[in-house]
């Protein structure tokens, strides 16, 4: 059975019905709607948790662990995507016992550049090894037409892409074209196949800092695992604001839920504006008090990342040296 029929006889069952604007408006807006107040106070509480001395370490090597390193600029080139890959594979030089990041995150032409880099590292993070992701589908805008999606999904795949972050159409969502959406994510999880059968992991991007409502961005994360995304991502970090503590909650329950109706476990990832791992250590409470301990692995939670590393390398080796280095010992990229 491929993708697409999966999606579709999942959604059935779900929707009772075909997955069209009437069936998945009825379905998505017949969804509790959020309270606003309570979320936020919720998140609020679970950010005044404080991690015990003795677990700091273990939550700083796991936020390494859960790290998609990304450059996502016009100006990337070839080296700096092997710079990037070489800080992936040994964060910190002075310590070879420091983890490796779970994917480096690139565009779609960068992808070859990385793959080559990674050499035998290249893989499965849950097996050891470091992953490829590809923003595709006219990231960050999505504005394109189908087929230039599909084709910048395909070219990633074909150039070695373990993951594909794909943009969902904001402005059909926001029209009510929900039946577009999810037709174009399915679209696109086909094209994430592989002619040996195999299939990249799609990230579903929603970009919630454009959604406007707590109440759209439920819909939307909905919407996404309906369609059969394997992540659900906040933001493209080219939108502010991008992933918030509320949002990344609210996105956590709605994949709880889904656990609960399906068996099924989806991932999450914020991305976009987590720096410092003191923010990193409350989104871990925020996924253990919600979903539980065993979503904290690089299949089902990410950070989407580009500065947050270098902090948390600063605040590993304050705990090993018992002082703090400064940013001259960690690397730029």
């Amino acid at each position: 059975m491929t993708t697409t029929e999966i999606a579709r006889r999942t959604a059935l069952e779900v929707l009772g019905g075909e997955p069209d604007d009437l069936t998945l408006r009825r379905f998505l807006h017949g969804l509790p709607g959020v309270d606003a107040v309570g979320l936020e106070q919720r998140s609020a509480a679970l950010s005044t948790r404080s991690i015990k001395t003795t677990s700091k370490a273990w939550a700083l090597d796991t936020i390494i662990r859960l790290i998609d390193l990304t450059t996502l600029e016009g100006a990337d080139t070839p080296g700096k995507v092997r710079s990037l890959v070489s800080k992936a594979k040994l964060p910190d030089a002075s310590d070879p016992t420091c983890p490796q990041v779970a994917a480096v995150c690139v565009y779609g032409d960068m992808v070859p550049h990385a793959v080559e880099a990674l050499g035998a590292r290249h893989g499965d993070p849950d097996e050891g090894k470091i992953s490829v992701a590809a923003v595709a589908t006219a990231f960050p805008s999505g504005r394109a037409s189908l087929a230039v999606k599909l084709a910048d999904t395909r070219d990633a795949v074909e150039a070695g892409a373990d993951e594909i972050d794909m943009v969902i159409d904001r402005g059909a969502f926001l029209a009510g074209r929900y039946g577009q959406v999810f037709d174009q994510i399915v679209a696109v999880k086909e094209a994430c196949r592989r002619e040996d059968g195999t299939s990249a992991s799609l990230k579903i991007i929603l970009e919630t800092g454009e959604l406007n409502t707590y109440d759209n961005i439920r819909r939307a994360s909905w919407l996404g695992i309906l369609a059969g995304g394997d992540f659900i991502k906040t933001s493209t970090g080219k939108v502010s604001p991008a992933a918030t503590l509320p949002v990344t909650l609210l996105m956590l329950e709605a994949v709880r839920d889904w656990h609960r109706l399906s068996g099924e476990k989806i991932g999450v990832k914020p991305a976009g504006g987590i720096r410092s791992s003191k923010d990193a250590v409350k989104y871990l409470v925020h996924v253990a008090e919600t979903v539980g301990e065993e979503w904290l692995q690089p299949h089902l939670f990410r950070f989407g990342a580009s500065s947050l590393l270098n902090d948390v390398l600063l605040q590993r080796q304050k705990l090993t040296t018992g002082h703090y280095s400064g940013p001259d010992y960690v690397t730029i990229d």
